[in-house]
């Protein structure tokens, strides 16, 4: 009974309540006829039967909540943890079935509304006042039980969030784990990416300070447009970050296959699709793929880019491709296999008189830039005369003839 509530009340308002009772499947029907007014539930997301079964227990609830509280605290334990075990069940059910929140929302809404409609179509002008003494409570009923459900639907959805992530993981781990994927291991990764098996992706490898970076970035949901995803894999010290590009109508496989065998370009072919190095990278140190085909050719692509985060200079401040690291990569090899090219290039150059050595190096480095003797000169302020004589001495000092491509290219991977 509230507070100044005689006994005349109370009785009345048991009798309105169990009016409600009494009209239970006429609440049921309006609630299906209007929830179905939202649009994820007129999809069908909750079928009719279950739906009807729900609105059922819930206005069953929600009335027996709305008793003289006199005969309410006589059941107070087992009615509370009945409506928590039911607000709780319903919640979970709504997120596994996709509903979403604003949904959910719209749709508890509902139950004052019908509820309090119904309370005034039953009751009497002279109830009036005790309506409006019962209001509060009509309120905090539907409240509770929708601050439980919603809850519920929120920790629910966080569960399916962390599950839907560790089935990611464990099928991006397969992916990283072989050199051969099969066709099943394959298709059942692309199925828990959500992404096309035969789509073009990019990699970037980073380790230290650069991975932490990229962890943040793929947290953050990163560089990409809204519909793309980053799948983030850690193994052995390193981070790997992969994205499927967006899909080009008539693109080809060529252009793939050139960007992951280390070409690029500024201007893409129009039949490959942008080539471009997200914006958020640019400023990160790593090891970068463009464009490999399909998920079959990961695990070449993962190794391919941590070979080049491993080649990576403290002066680098952003991704590293296998176009521009290519003499890096020919440099470790053959000092692995005890060539090195850098100390024989030294003793040719340490005949090189005062000042000389310089700028024989500062044209040697622009002529390999640009290929071209009136391009070097300009970029010099010299004359093209000046230019020849500093690479014909530099030929005579070293033996490496920069007009030959196979020589040439002894002095960039010496340089690398």
């Amino acid at each position: 009974m509230h507070n100044g509530e005689n006994a005349g009340d109370a009785a009345r308002w048991g009798e309105l309540v169990e009016g409600l009772h009494g009209r239970l499947e006429e609440l049921v029907e309006l609630f299906v006829t209007r929830v179905q007014e939202i649009p994820e539930y007129a999809d069908n997301r909750v079928d009719l039967p279950e739906l009807r079964s729900t609105a059922r227990e819930t206005f069953r609830r929600l009335i027996d909540g709305l008793r003289d509280e006199r005969f309410r605290h006589s059941n107070s334990r087992a009615s509370q943890d009945s409506l928590a075990r039911f607000s709780s069940e319903l919640g979970a059910k709504r997120a596994r079935a996709g509903i979403s929140p604003e949904a959910l929302i719209s749709a508890v809404r509902l139950d004052f509304s019908i509820l309090w409609a119904d309370l005034l179509k039953i009751s009497d002008a002279e109830d009036a006042v005790l309506l409006t003494s019962h209001v509060d409570q009509v309120w905090r009923v539907v409240d509770e039980f929708a601050t439980q459900t919603h809850s519920s639907y929120s920790s629910e959805r966080v569960r399916m969030a962390q599950e839907e992530s560790n089935i990611r993981r464990e099928f991006i781990a397969r992916l990283f784990s072989k050199s051969e994927l099969s066709a099943d291991t394959i298709s059942q990764a692309a199925a828990a990416l959500v992404t096309d098996p035969e789509a073009r992706f990019s990699i970037v490898a980073a380790s230290g300070e650069a991975a932490s970076k990229l962890r943040t970035i793929a947290a953050q949901g990163g560089w990409l447009q809204p519909s793309q995803r980053l799948y983030v894999h850690e193994f052995g010290g390193s981070t790997y970050v992969f994205w499927a590009l967006p899909r080009i109508h008539g693109a080809g496989s060529t252009g793939a296959a050139r960007a992951h065998s280390g070409g690029s370009s500024s201007t893409p072919r129009q039949d490959e699709g942008p080539a471009y190095i997200p914006a958020a990278i640019t400023g990160i140190p790593c090891g970068y793929v463009e464009g490999f085909s399909g998920l079959r050719a990961l695990p070449s692509a993962a190794r391919t880019a941590e070979r080049l985060a491993l080649l990576l200079h403290p002066a680098d401040r952003g991704p590293l491709t296998a176009a521009a690291a290519w003499a890096r990569l020919a440099k470790q090899q053959l000092q692995d296999a005890g060539l090195d090219l850098w100390a024989d290039l030294e003793s040719a150059l340490s005949e090189c008189r005062d000042g000389e050595r310089e700028r024989l190096t500062e044209t040697v480095r622009h002529f390999l830039h640009t290929g071209n003797i009136t391009t070097t000169a300009q970029e010099l302020f010299c004359h093209r005369n000046t230019i020849l004589n500093r690479l014909n001495r530099f030929q005579e000092l070293t033996g490496i003839d920069l007009a030959v491509p196979a020589q040439a290219a002894r002095l960039v991977v010496a340089w690398a």
